[in-house]
Protein backbone atom coordinates (compact mmCIF):
# COMPACT_ATOMS: atom_id res chain seq x y z
CA UNK A 1 0.00 0.00 0.00
CA UNK A 2 1.58 2.92 -1.28
CA UNK A 3 1.10 7.14 0.39
CA UNK A 4 1.79 10.11 -1.42
CA UNK A 5 3.54 13.05 1.02
CA UNK A 6 0.67 15.03 0.16
CA UNK A 7 -2.01 12.44 1.16
CA UNK A 8 -0.30 12.20 4.12
CA UNK A 9 -0.48 15.85 5.25
CA UNK A 10 -3.60 16.16 4.05
CA UNK A 11 -4.47 13.08 6.30
CA UNK A 12 -2.11 14.23 9.72
CA UNK A 13 -3.27 17.89 8.67
CA UNK A 14 -0.06 18.69 8.79
CA UNK A 15 2.81 21.68 6.68
CA UNK A 16 4.34 19.96 4.09
CA UNK A 17 7.90 21.14 3.05
CA UNK A 18 9.13 19.56 -0.27
CA UNK A 19 8.32 16.41 -2.65
CA UNK A 20 4.88 16.45 -2.25
CA UNK A 21 4.73 13.67 -4.58
CA UNK A 22 7.16 11.75 -2.45
CA UNK A 23 5.40 8.02 -2.19
CA UNK A 24 6.30 5.73 0.88
CA UNK A 25 5.00 1.80 1.21
CA UNK A 26 6.43 1.57 4.73
CA UNK A 27 8.03 2.77 7.74
CA UNK A 28 11.55 2.27 9.53
CA UNK A 29 13.46 4.85 11.65
CA UNK A 30 15.27 7.81 11.01
CA UNK A 31 18.90 6.29 10.31
CA UNK A 32 18.12 3.38 8.31
CA UNK A 33 15.24 4.51 6.34
CA UNK A 34 15.25 3.82 2.39
CA UNK A 35 13.29 6.40 0.16
CA UNK A 36 10.32 4.32 0.36
CA UNK A 37 10.26 4.77 4.00
CA UNK A 38 8.31 6.98 6.12
CA UNK A 39 9.95 8.44 9.33
CA UNK A 40 9.54 10.37 12.20
CA UNK A 41 11.83 12.87 14.58
CA UNK A 42 9.99 13.58 17.84
CA UNK A 43 14.01 14.77 19.78
CA UNK A 44 16.08 17.57 19.14
CA UNK A 45 19.35 14.91 19.19
CA UNK A 46 17.67 13.18 16.04
CA UNK A 47 17.33 16.36 14.08
CA UNK A 48 20.81 15.69 12.24
CA UNK A 49 19.90 12.39 11.13
CA UNK A 50 18.05 14.54 8.42
CA UNK A 51 20.43 15.71 6.68
CA UNK A 52 21.70 12.18 6.47
CA UNK A 53 18.56 9.88 6.10
CA UNK A 54 17.72 8.52 2.71
CA UNK A 55 13.84 8.82 3.87
CA UNK A 56 11.00 9.38 1.66
CA UNK A 57 8.83 11.37 4.32
CA UNK A 58 9.77 12.29 7.31
CA UNK A 59 7.30 13.37 10.11
CA UNK A 60 9.07 16.30 12.40
CA UNK A 61 7.36 17.30 15.70
CA UNK A 62 6.93 21.40 15.03
CA UNK A 63 8.43 22.35 17.65
CA UNK A 64 11.68 21.44 17.59
CA UNK A 65 12.45 23.72 14.24
CA UNK A 66 12.35 26.84 12.38
CA UNK A 67 9.99 26.42 9.65
CA UNK A 68 10.39 29.13 6.91
CA UNK A 69 8.39 28.72 3.26
CA UNK A 70 10.44 26.31 1.67
CA UNK A 71 12.76 24.77 4.43
CA UNK A 72 13.20 23.82 7.93
CA UNK A 73 15.85 25.25 10.10
CA UNK A 74 17.79 24.68 13.24
CA UNK A 75 20.58 25.45 15.26
CA UNK A 76 22.93 23.13 13.80
CA UNK A 77 21.73 22.91 10.08
CA UNK A 78 19.27 23.95 7.38
CA UNK A 79 17.70 21.32 5.13
CA UNK A 80 16.07 22.36 1.53
CA UNK A 81 15.00 19.28 -0.54
CA UNK A 82 12.80 18.67 -3.47
CA UNK A 83 13.54 15.49 -3.68
CA UNK A 84 11.69 14.42 -0.51
CA UNK A 85 8.90 15.34 1.79
CA UNK A 86 8.94 16.72 5.40
CA UNK A 87 5.93 17.17 7.22
CA UNK A 88 5.61 19.72 10.04
CA UNK A 89 3.38 18.13 12.69
CA UNK A 90 2.35 19.08 16.35
CA UNK A 91 3.48 15.67 17.89
CA UNK A 92 5.36 13.39 15.34
CA UNK A 93 4.65 10.47 17.68
CA UNK A 94 1.07 10.97 17.77
CA UNK A 95 0.72 11.61 13.95
CA UNK A 96 2.33 8.55 13.33
CA UNK A 97 0.14 6.30 15.12
CA UNK A 98 -2.73 8.07 13.67
CA UNK A 99 -1.02 7.30 10.14
CA UNK A 100 -0.50 3.57 11.22
CA UNK A 101 -4.58 3.53 12.88
CA UNK A 102 -5.44 4.21 9.25
CA UNK A 103 -3.48 1.79 7.92
CA UNK A 104 -4.23 -0.73 9.52
CA UNK A 105 -8.38 -0.37 9.22
CA UNK A 106 -6.97 -0.62 5.44
CA UNK A 107 -5.30 -3.58 6.01
CA UNK A 108 -7.81 -5.14 8.40
CA UNK A 109 -10.84 -3.84 7.09
CA UNK A 110 -14.21 -3.92 9.79
CA UNK A 111 -16.45 -7.00 8.41
CA UNK A 112 -20.25 -7.54 8.30
CA UNK A 113 -22.63 -10.62 8.61
CA UNK A 114 -22.74 -14.00 10.02
CA UNK A 115 -20.45 -16.69 9.04
CA UNK A 116 -21.42 -20.52 9.55
CA UNK A 117 -21.65 -22.82 11.63
CA UNK A 118 -22.00 -20.66 14.41
CA UNK A 119 -24.49 -20.60 17.56
CA UNK A 120 -26.68 -17.59 18.30
CA UNK A 121 -29.29 -18.36 20.74
CA UNK A 122 -32.64 -17.37 20.56
CA UNK A 123 -33.82 -13.80 20.69
CA UNK A 124 -30.44 -12.72 20.79
CA UNK A 125 -30.61 -9.99 17.71
CA UNK A 126 -27.33 -9.16 15.71
CA UNK A 127 -27.08 -5.73 14.89
CA UNK A 128 -26.90 -5.65 10.79
CA UNK A 129 -23.29 -3.62 11.04
CA UNK A 130 -21.86 -6.17 13.03
CA UNK A 131 -19.51 -9.41 12.30
CA UNK A 132 -20.23 -13.03 13.74
CA UNK A 133 -17.28 -15.18 12.71
CA UNK A 134 -17.52 -18.92 12.16
CA UNK A 135 -17.80 -21.61 15.11
CA UNK A 136 -18.60 -18.42 17.49
CA UNK A 137 -21.42 -19.64 20.60
CA UNK A 138 -23.28 -16.70 21.86
CA UNK A 139 -25.85 -17.78 24.47
CA UNK A 140 -29.49 -16.41 25.66
CA UNK A 141 -30.21 -12.81 26.68
CA UNK A 142 -27.27 -11.96 25.10
CA UNK A 143 -26.90 -7.51 23.70
CA UNK A 144 -25.13 -6.91 21.04
CA UNK A 145 -23.83 -3.14 20.55
CA UNK A 146 -23.86 -1.94 16.94
CA UNK A 147 -20.65 -2.73 14.62
CA UNK A 148 -19.30 -5.07 17.04
CA UNK A 149 -16.48 -7.58 15.34
CA UNK A 150 -16.96 -10.75 16.96
CA UNK A 151 -14.31 -13.03 15.36
CA UNK A 152 -14.71 -17.05 15.05
CA UNK A 153 -14.67 -19.19 18.36
CA UNK A 154 -15.42 -16.72 20.84
CA UNK A 155 -17.62 -17.41 23.53
CA UNK A 156 -20.47 -15.30 24.59
CA UNK A 157 -21.98 -16.71 27.97
CA UNK A 158 -25.96 -15.58 29.14
CA UNK A 159 -26.65 -12.31 29.91
CA UNK A 160 -23.48 -10.74 28.59
CA UNK A 161 -23.48 -7.41 27.42
CA UNK A 162 -20.98 -5.86 24.31
CA UNK A 163 -21.08 -2.48 23.81
CA UNK A 164 -20.33 -0.72 20.37
CA UNK A 165 -18.10 -1.11 17.69
CA UNK A 166 -16.37 -3.23 20.48
CA UNK A 167 -13.52 -5.98 18.48
CA UNK A 168 -13.37 -9.73 20.24
CA UNK A 169 -10.31 -11.62 18.40
CA UNK A 170 -10.47 -15.53 17.98
CA UNK A 171 -10.86 -17.82 20.84
CA UNK A 172 -12.32 -14.88 23.86
CA UNK A 173 -14.16 -16.11 26.06
CA UNK A 174 -16.77 -13.90 28.41
CA UNK A 175 -18.82 -15.35 31.13
CA UNK A 176 -22.29 -15.62 31.93
CA UNK A 177 -23.58 -11.71 33.43
CA UNK A 178 -20.45 -9.72 32.31
CA UNK A 179 -20.24 -6.32 30.38
CA UNK A 180 -17.86 -5.03 27.95
CA UNK A 181 -18.16 -1.12 27.25
CA UNK A 182 -17.93 0.46 24.09
CA UNK A 183 -14.93 0.53 21.33
CA UNK A 184 -12.84 -2.32 23.76
CA UNK A 185 -10.56 -4.62 21.99
CA UNK A 186 -10.28 -8.14 23.41
CA UNK A 187 -7.35 -10.24 22.01
CA UNK A 188 -6.90 -13.94 21.12
CA UNK A 189 -7.39 -16.08 24.70
CA UNK A 190 -8.63 -13.22 26.64
CA UNK A 191 -10.76 -14.42 29.80
CA UNK A 192 -13.74 -12.21 31.00
CA UNK A 193 -15.45 -13.75 34.19
CA UNK A 194 -13.99 -16.62 35.33
CA UNK A 195 -14.16 -17.71 38.97
CA UNK A 196 -12.09 -15.68 41.23
CA UNK A 197 -9.57 -17.67 43.11
CA UNK A 198 -11.52 -18.40 46.02
CA UNK A 199 -11.11 -21.00 48.63
CA UNK A 200 -11.55 -22.00 52.27
CA UNK A 201 -10.31 -24.77 54.02
CA UNK A 202 -12.91 -26.97 56.65
CA UNK A 203 -12.33 -28.05 60.03
CA UNK A 204 -10.78 -31.19 58.08
CA UNK A 205 -7.94 -28.46 56.23
CA UNK A 206 -9.73 -29.84 53.14
CA UNK A 207 -10.01 -26.47 50.69
CA UNK A 208 -13.66 -25.82 49.71
CA UNK A 209 -14.58 -23.64 47.05
CA UNK A 210 -15.92 -20.52 47.90
CA UNK A 211 -18.56 -19.65 45.04
CA UNK A 212 -18.12 -16.57 42.73
CA UNK A 213 -21.24 -15.09 42.42
CA UNK A 214 -19.97 -11.36 41.17
CA UNK A 215 -19.73 -10.27 37.51
CA UNK A 216 -17.17 -8.42 35.68
CA UNK A 217 -17.33 -4.79 34.20
CA UNK A 218 -14.97 -3.79 31.29
CA UNK A 219 -15.73 -0.01 30.91
CA UNK A 220 -15.70 1.84 27.01
CA UNK A 221 -12.18 2.16 25.30
CA UNK A 222 -10.01 -0.52 27.24
CA UNK A 223 -7.98 -2.89 25.57
CA UNK A 224 -6.27 -6.19 26.54
CA UNK A 225 -4.10 -8.34 25.88
CA UNK A 226 -3.60 -11.84 24.45
CA UNK A 227 -4.40 -14.58 27.01
CA UNK A 228 -5.16 -12.59 30.03
CA UNK A 229 -8.10 -12.68 32.42
CA UNK A 230 -9.82 -10.70 34.57
CA UNK A 231 -11.70 -12.33 36.87
CA UNK A 232 -15.36 -12.69 38.48
CA UNK A 233 -16.04 -10.86 41.52
CA UNK A 234 -16.60 -13.05 44.54
CA UNK A 235 -19.61 -10.78 45.55
CA UNK A 236 -20.15 -7.45 43.29
CA UNK A 237 -17.65 -6.27 40.32
CA UNK A 238 -14.58 -6.61 39.67
CA UNK A 239 -14.21 -3.62 37.70
CA UNK A 240 -11.96 -2.12 34.74
CA UNK A 241 -12.70 1.72 33.96
CA UNK A 242 -12.51 3.28 30.78
CA UNK A 243 -9.27 3.80 28.78
CA UNK A 244 -7.55 1.32 30.78
CA UNK A 245 -4.85 0.01 28.41
CA UNK A 246 -3.69 -4.03 29.81
CA UNK A 247 -0.57 -5.91 28.08
CA UNK A 248 -0.67 -9.94 27.20
CA UNK A 249 -0.61 -12.29 30.16
CA UNK A 250 -2.23 -10.05 32.87
CA UNK A 251 -4.09 -11.25 36.04
CA UNK A 252 -6.70 -8.96 37.20
CA UNK A 253 -8.23 -10.90 40.32
CA UNK A 254 -11.59 -11.18 41.65
CA UNK A 255 -12.99 -7.64 43.20
CA UNK A 256 -10.37 -5.63 42.01
CA UNK A 257 -11.05 -1.78 40.42
CA UNK A 258 -8.76 -0.84 38.30
CA UNK A 259 -9.06 3.02 37.56
CA UNK A 260 -8.98 4.90 34.18
CA UNK A 261 -6.17 5.36 31.83
CA UNK A 262 -3.97 2.82 33.85
CA UNK A 263 -1.43 0.51 31.92
CA UNK A 264 -0.55 -2.77 33.48
CA UNK A 265 2.02 -4.04 31.39
CA UNK A 266 2.78 -7.81 30.40
CA UNK A 267 3.10 -10.61 33.61
CA UNK A 268 2.05 -8.29 36.28
CA UNK A 269 -0.81 -9.36 38.37
CA UNK A 270 -3.08 -7.84 41.03
CA UNK A 271 -4.35 -10.05 43.78
CA UNK A 272 -8.05 -9.86 44.99
CA UNK A 273 -9.56 -6.82 46.57
CA UNK A 274 -6.96 -4.23 45.29
CA UNK A 275 -8.07 -0.91 44.15
CA UNK A 276 -5.66 1.18 41.78
CA UNK A 277 -6.21 4.74 41.23
CA UNK A 278 -6.16 6.37 37.71
CA UNK A 279 -3.33 6.80 35.53
CA UNK A 280 -1.03 4.54 37.00
CA UNK A 281 1.35 2.23 35.69
CA UNK A 282 2.42 -1.46 36.94
CA UNK A 283 5.37 -2.34 34.33
CA UNK A 284 6.66 -5.62 33.51
CA UNK A 285 6.10 -8.34 35.93
CA UNK A 286 4.84 -6.21 38.96
CA UNK A 287 3.10 -7.99 41.61
CA UNK A 288 0.56 -6.29 43.53
CA UNK A 289 -0.81 -8.38 47.10
CA UNK A 290 -4.78 -7.73 47.62
CA UNK A 291 -6.60 -5.54 49.86
CA UNK A 292 -4.89 -2.76 49.47
CA UNK A 293 -5.14 0.31 47.78
CA UNK A 294 -2.64 2.57 45.23
CA UNK A 295 -3.32 6.18 44.72
CA UNK A 296 -3.60 8.03 41.70
CA UNK A 297 -1.08 8.58 39.27
CA UNK A 298 1.79 5.74 40.87
CA UNK A 299 4.31 4.30 38.51
CA UNK A 300 6.04 1.36 39.47
CA UNK A 301 8.85 -0.44 37.95
CA UNK A 302 9.72 -3.17 36.27
CA UNK A 303 9.26 -6.97 39.04
CA UNK A 304 8.45 -4.40 41.64
CA UNK A 305 6.46 -6.38 44.21
CA UNK A 306 3.71 -3.90 46.47
CA UNK A 307 2.87 -5.31 49.40
CA UNK A 308 0.80 -2.38 51.07
CA UNK A 309 -1.26 0.47 50.12
CA UNK A 310 0.27 3.45 48.61
CA UNK A 311 -1.10 6.98 49.50
CA UNK A 312 1.21 9.35 47.45
CA UNK A 313 1.76 9.42 43.68
CA UNK A 314 5.00 9.11 42.65
CA UNK A 315 7.77 6.44 40.92
CA UNK A 316 8.38 2.44 43.15
CA UNK A 317 10.60 0.35 42.61
CA UNK A 318 11.67 -3.13 44.55
CA UNK A 319 10.38 -5.48 46.81
CA UNK A 320 9.06 -4.54 48.96
CA UNK A 321 8.39 -1.62 46.76
CA UNK A 322 9.57 1.84 48.08
CA UNK A 323 10.61 5.18 46.12
CA UNK A 324 12.33 4.77 43.52
CA UNK A 325 15.35 6.79 44.13
CA UNK A 326 16.08 5.52 47.48
CA UNK A 327 15.58 1.91 45.55
CA UNK A 328 18.55 3.18 43.34
CA UNK A 329 20.33 4.39 46.09
CA UNK A 330 19.76 1.24 47.89
CA UNK A 331 21.16 -1.22 45.15
CA UNK A 332 24.19 0.74 44.81
CA UNK A 333 24.69 -0.11 48.01
CA UNK A 334 23.66 -3.89 47.77
CA UNK A 335 26.33 -4.14 45.29
CA UNK A 336 28.96 -3.37 47.67
CA UNK A 337 27.90 -5.17 50.23
CA UNK A 338 30.47 -7.99 49.59
CA UNK A 339 33.28 -5.20 49.94
CA UNK A 340 31.87 -3.59 53.18
CA UNK A 341 31.30 -7.29 54.53
CA UNK A 342 35.27 -8.11 53.79
CA UNK A 343 36.48 -4.70 55.41
CA UNK A 344 34.47 -5.31 58.14
CA UNK A 345 35.51 -9.07 58.87
CA UNK A 346 39.11 -7.64 58.82
CA UNK A 347 38.39 -4.90 61.64
CA UNK A 348 37.11 -7.08 63.43
CA UNK A 349 39.95 -9.28 62.58
CA UNK A 350 42.55 -6.36 63.72
CA UNK A 351 40.49 -5.70 66.83
CA UNK A 352 40.59 -9.49 68.30
CA UNK A 353 44.27 -9.74 67.52
CA UNK A 354 44.12 -6.76 70.02
CA UNK A 355 42.57 -7.89 72.82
Amino acid sequence: MEFSAQQIAMLLGGRLIGNAEAKVSDVAPIESAESHHLSYVTEAKYLPMLEGSKAGVVLVTESLVEPSADSIRHSEFSIQDSDRAIILVENARGAIAQLLQAVAEAMNPRKRGIEQPCYIAEGVEVPEDAYVGAFAYIGRNVRLGKGVQIYPQVYIGDNVRIGDNTILYPGVRVYYNCQVGRDCILHAGVVIGADGFGFEPDKAGVNRKVPQIGAVIIEDDVEIGANSAVDRAMMGNTVVHRNTKIDNLVQVAHNVEVGESTFMCAQSGVAGSTKIGHHCILAGQVGVAGHIEIADQCVFGAQAGVAGSVRKPGMYQGTPAIDAANWRRSSVGFKQLPEMMKQLREIEKKQNSQQ
